[in-house]
């Protein structure tokens, strides 16, 4: 077992700074990645990212408790879990986090995380094409009153911190506006084809630490996600060259960078959490080694999230605010 690096919050808490992701849920079953934690904290993982809407959290509770009941103190594990889209109406904000803390066998969560801006709400395992008849655009005045509650979360404390996830730079800027408590962490897509560098500036110009997910480029991610245009991280000769010269697998590479950059990855993975850890702790990467790697972003964003569009003839770009406007 090996310490893992740290990020300091703005609060001061340390967070580790390599995390295990849970989201499996559409080819891995809960018990495996029940597993996958206990085997993770075994070789020095202490962060877990969570969700209620990845159907496992009961499952990982109890591993959780095992672990603590194996001499892992409970403040020095770091669990995240998430608000999802259905859960956004006022009412529902405390009793979902509740929800996930019983599942979880926890007092307090680390951090919670609203899991999309927006809270429409699509069936599991739905058509890409499918659209909520409830769908709406993201509405200020209405993420508010979620994030009030996320706030009284923390009042309560249910949870130490909380913050967002696939937020953009134009809805970041309102919600700093007027946020009592701000975001802690920003969760966004991050990795070496697809970097991020505005959005990655920002959040870190003002306090918010990037949480990286899809680090190597997410090869297990469901057939509706994909499209030709896609590109794959870890078959770039950059990545390939240079994990071959630092003795490690490509996926592992991508995971090493993310944390040499200054971001927390959080790769899924219910085998290779030991060669990814390996690689974080090695040689760091050279300067040239780094801009090599800057220099292959090639904007290619693999989670769209066309489900959560709101209107005929929208594109999934819609969604990510672009030209730094957000539709209608």
């Amino acid at each position: 077992m090996v310490p893992v690096p740290n990020r300091r919050l703005y609060t001061g808490a340390l967070m580790p700074a390599l995390g295990l992701g849970t989201f499996g849920s559409d080819r891995v079953s809960p018990a495996e990645i029940a597993e996958a934690v206990k085997g993770a904290a075994a070789v020095g993982y202490r962060h877990f990212d969570c969700a209620s809407v990845y159907g496992n959290e009961n499952a990982i509770g109890h591993t959780l408790q095992e672990l603590i009941a194996g001499g892992i103190p409970r403040e020095d594990l770091w669990i995240t879990s998430k608000l999802w889209n259905d859960k956004h109406a006022e009412n529902d904000v405390i009793s979902s986090c509740r929800r996930s803390l019983a599942d979880l066998q926890l007092n307090y969560l680390d951090m919670y995380l609203v899991h999309w801006p927006f809270p429409n709400y699509h069936p599991p395992h739905c058509d890409v094409e499918s659209r909520s008849p409830n769908a709406r655009p993201y509405i200020h005045e209405n993420f508010m009153r979620t994030w009030r509650k996320m706030e009284e979360l923390v009042d309560l404390g249910l949870t130490r911190h909380i913050g967002t996830s696939n937020m953009t730079i134009p809805k970041l800027k309102l919600l700093l506006r007027d946020a009592r408590i701000k975001p802690a962490v920003n969760e966004m897509e991050l990795h070496p084809h697809f970097q991020q560098p505005e959005l990655f500036e920002y959040v870190r110009a003002h306090g918010i630490e990037p949480i990286g997910y899809c680090p190597v480029g997410s090869p297990g991610r469901p057939e509706r996600d994909r499209k030709p245009e896609d590109t794959v991280d870890i078959e770039d000769p950059v990545i390939v060259r240079i994990a071959e010269r630092h003795g490690v697998h490509p996926a592992s590479l991508c995971v090493k960078w993310a944390v040499q950059r200054g971001q927390t990855p959080i790769p899924f993975s219910i085998h290779h959490y030991r060669a990814n850890l390996e690689a974080v702790l090695g040689d760091p990467l050279t300067d040239e080694e780094m801009r090599e790697i800057a220099g292959i972003d090639r904007n290619c964003r693999l989670i769209k999230g066309q489900v959560f569009l709101w209107k005929a003839n929208q594109t999934w770009e819609d969604l990510w605010d672009p030209n730094g406007e957000i539709p209608a």
